[in-house]
């Protein structure tokens, strides 16, 4: 699991959870947290139980939504069952005991916190998502819960890194067209008219351009640090029939 200091806080638990230290087998392998994937879904259930555990939290009590690379958020007031979770991929909440959990396997997870006040949010980062504004929109849901944008830490967590995200000709143009200084979010691919993106920086701008108190990534590469972390890309690379997801969370102490 790994934390970082903007968000620690006696308030407040995280973590942004490898793939070590879980029940499942196989391309699963271990603290695979995704529903979605082919894997047992005993096991899931499992390795999300295991994960609740290290943030100090009954298992029931740790929440993913239906992640449909949207740019939509909810206030989460209880926790609710798998099969009702909410299409959004951004969660605010100020209920404490309650974890806000993202699945990913590549996109960037954003967990967000105001300590002071006493919320806390988490969102799905893809590149669609960040583009439409899902970091703002999750931002704009912590402060209405009573957050201060001054107040709120943020931190992105593990995603495809910059050096592993290899885009088509098309993919820069609407990330140019909304700002054209994102020009240098983008170097040329080894591959003719090809180029690689550092979602990681781009998330981390969105994040300062409103304002938050602070903002840090904590790095490393999904897609290039095997050991570590699930990726979609690479289970594509490599021919593989399905992959792993990784879970990263963010709870309010009672």
């Amino acid at each position: 699991m790994i934390t970082h200091e903007l968000l620690d806080s006696p308030r407040i638990r995280h973590g942004f959870f490898t793939r070590a230290g879980g029940a499942s087998e196989g391309l699963f392998a271990s603290l695979n947290c995704g529903y979605g994937s082919g894997d047992d879904a005993g096991r899931v259930t499992e390795n999300r139980r295991r994960a609740a555990e290290r943030l100090s939290v009954p298992a029931d009590r740790l929440v993913t939504c239906y992640q449909i690379h949207s740019a939509e958020a909810v206030v989460v007031e209880s926790p609710w069952r798998r099969e009702t979770a909410p299409r959004v991929d951004g969660m605010v909440t100020t209920v404490p005991g309650i974890a806000l959990g993202v699945l990913t396997a590549d996109c960037a997870p954003v967990l967000f916190a105001d300590a002071e006040a006493g919320v806390i949010g988490a969102c799905h980062a893809g590149w669609r998502g960040a583009l439409t504004g899902i970091v703002e929109r999750t931002a704009e849901e912590m402060t209405r819960q009573g957050a201060r944008p001054g107040r709120i830490t943020a931190v992105v967590g593990p995603c495809i890194g910059k050096l592993s995200y290899e885009v088509g000709p098309e993919f820069p143009a609407p990330f140019l067209a909304a700002d054209p200084g994102n020009a240098d979010l983008f170097r040329p691919a080894a591959r003719p008219d090809r180029f690689l993106f550092d979602l990681s920086s781009y998330v981390l701008r969105r994040l300062r351009r409103i304002g938050v108190g602070a903002a840090a990534a904590t790095g490393g590469d999904t897609v290039a640090e095997i050991p570590r972390f699930f990726s979609y890309r690479r289970a594509c690379l490599r021919g593989e029939r399905d992959y792993g997801r990784l879970i990263s969370a963010i709870a309010l102490q009672h």
